[in-house]
Order: C-alpha cells, then structure tokens, then sequence
C-alpha cells in the first residue's frame, strides 16, 4: 500500500510526463523556436552585365606608342594607344583594341578643301541610322548613330591643316560609344598633337 508520500511523487511525475508531451507536440506543429535565432541565408548570384566595358573609355588609363604609316617616300608617324592593332598599313591604316570596340583611323592622302569644307561634306555623306551631328568646330565633325549590330556609336573626324586652313594634310577619325567621348578625345588630342608628317615637295592631293 502506498504512503500518502509515495502518491504525492508519482503525482508529480505524471505531470511532468504529459507536460514534456504537449511541448514536444508544439515544437512539431510550430518548429523549433530556437532555429529563429539564425538569420537565414538566401544563395543568389548576380545576374551578369550584357554589355562590357560599360563604364567607358578612360582618358587616364590610356598609354601610348608611335606608330609610322603613308608611304615609303611620305612617311607620317603619331602616337596612338598601346595594344591597338592594324591590319593594314600604307595610306589609311586604322588601329583598333583587342575587343574591336575603339578605333582611330588615318588618311594621309590630303586634299585641296578646306577642313571646314570637309567638315560639311563628310556631315552630308555619312549614310547611317538615326545620324546626330553634335558638333562641327574647328575642322572637327562629332557625331554620333545607330549601327545595326553593335547599338549607337560615336565618331570623332578631324581634318588637319598644314597652311593655315587653305587645305587638308591628313584625316584622323576615332570611334567608339557616347560614353567612351572623354577618352576618344584624349586619343584623337594624343594623335594630333604627336602627328608628324614630311615637308611637302609637291602639291599631289586630290580636290
């Protein structure tokens, strides 16, 4: 026979038996309330740009190497940027980056037109997609349109005068994208400035 002790105890017990059920039954419906504490973690990856070198061409990251084109006896020489290539040389090479993106291009053929005449001119007879004239300053056409494949480009043209405006010596485009503006005209600045051409001993050059 139990004591009035023995029944208290196993009161007790029971209680606690039924009370560790009904909690173990509230982590199961709920979750364990501790897990919580922890801040979850979602995995996600960055979708990937669709256009690279979106920041532009940079004026100051630029170097630069002289390169010599024309022809043997008219021999010109200018400073463009280390890395571009061409494929051609002779009267109107161009040079270009890696990724085809940036380019500068020379005609050392001349001509007897102003650069403001030849200014209008190439303004007139550039046949691209949405063409808008920005400027036409200083023997210097700037421009930009839409290409069909690569989205809107822009050009820079500068027609370089040795007898004060009277002709044309040399043509020298850059081209590129509307944000590469501040670094195509660091290359076109570097490649006029550098130019270095043989004294005439004839006036050869076309109308």
């Amino acid at each position: 026979m139990l004591t009035p002790r023995h029944q208290a105890l196993l009161m007790t017990l029971a209680g606690m038996t039924v009370g560790v059920a009904v909690f173990g039954s509230v982590l199961a419906i709920n979750g364990n309330p501790l897990a919580s504490d922890k801040p979850e973690v979602v995995n996600s990856q960055p979708t990937p740009g669709t256009t690279t070198r979106s920041d532009g061409l940079q004026a100051d990251s630029l170097r630069y190497t002289e390169q010599t084109f024309g022809t043997e006896k008219a021999p010109v020489s200018a400073e463009v940027p280390a890395g571009w290539k061409s494929s051609q040389t002779g009267t109107r090479p161009r040079f270009m980056d890696p990724a085809g993106v940036w380019q500068i291009r020379f005609d050392t053929r001349g001509s007897k037109s102003s650069p403001d005449k030849l200014v209008d001119g190439r303004a007139k007879s550039i046949d691209e997609q949405d063409l808008d004239v920005i400027s036409r300053a200083d023997g210097t056409l700037i421009y930009t349109y839409v290409d069909q494949n690569r989205g809107r480009r822009m050009g820079l043209s500068r027609f370089v005068s040795t007898d004060g405006g009277e002709s044309s010596a040399i043509e020298i485009t850059v081209g590129g994208r509307p944000q590469d503006e501040a670094g195509l005209r660091a290359v076109l600045e570097r490649a006029t400035q550098s130019l270095q051409m043989p004294s005439s001993s004839g006036d050869n050059r076309p109308n």
